[in-house]
């Protein structure tokens, strides 16, 4: 692994084809603004992939050189080929960081990972959403303000059904009353997982400089380490006579 962390941003992109409004604020794509910003910061090197390039652009090729796979899918889960998830999923499983924002709650990879529903409450009202730190020691956090005020997002709310996780950086207000745990951290096998709640489509969210810089904090954190490998699952000799 060279000295860059060398990042996916993968999108279905489908919204910013067939929305004029969503063209307008995206016009290459959410994937392309967020891989931008990623090519602008030291020590990080970001490339693309869609759903609707050949192995959805997660080849085996494509995952063996990349560190860290942020996700975003939102109308198309059912599309991504179950073979595809399996692949994502065992390079999560051995080390490869996987950042999930938004609508990927619901994709095929992250309720495998998760095990549970991942169904929440939702309402789509152009409310502002407050995005608190409740973990400011982690290293997602580093060099984020108390809170983040955005003015129009989609409203999450609980009861959101994630396992409890490892970590948890960040918690949402929304102007309607309700909060949601928006910024969360697993782990699972050698990999490490963070599900970050903010970026409908309808809004230029991927624009705001703390939440690009949050996102390029959670790549770093993610970013796979050179720990001992996964047990293959058989029976080992003893260290010690027994």
């Amino acid at each position: 692994m060279g000295s860059d962390i060398r990042v996916t941003v993968w999108n279905e992109f489908r919204h910013e084809k067939k929305s004029e409004e969503i063209k307008k604020i995206y016009p290459e794509g959410m994937h392309t603004v967020i891989a931008n910003y990623l090519n602008s910061v030291e020590g990080v090197m970001a490339k693309t992939a869609v759903l609707d390039e050949p192995e959805h652009g997660l080849t085996e090729e494509v995952l063996n050189s990349t560190d860290v796979l942020i996700w975003w899918g939102h109308m198309a889960h059912k599309e991504v080929k179950d073979e595809i998830v399996e692949r994502v999923y065992r390079k999560v499983l051995n080390g490869m960081g996987l950042i999930v924002l938004h609508s990927g709650h619901f994709s095929k990879i992250f309720i495998k990972l998760m095990g549970t529903s991942c169904i929440l409450r939702w309402r789509e009202a152009g409310e502002k959403e407050r995005l608190w730190v409740v973990n400011p020691s982690h290293p997602i956090a580093d060099g984020i303000p108390d809170y983040i005020e955005l003015p129009h997002e989609e409203m999450y709310g609980e009861h959101f059904d994630i396992p409890n996780p490892d970590a948890l950086v960040f918690i949402s207000w929304f102007k309607g009353g309700e909060v949601f745990r928006s910024g969360c951290c697993f782990f699972r096998g050698k990999g490490k997982i963070f599900y970050f709640r903010p970026g409908h489509e309808t809004y230029p969210t991927y624009y705001d400089k703390n939440i690009m810089k949050i996102i390029a904090n959670a790549v770093k954190w993610a970013k796979p380490v050179n720990g001992p490998n996964l047990s293959d699952g058989k029976s080992k000799e003893p260290l010690e006579k027994i």
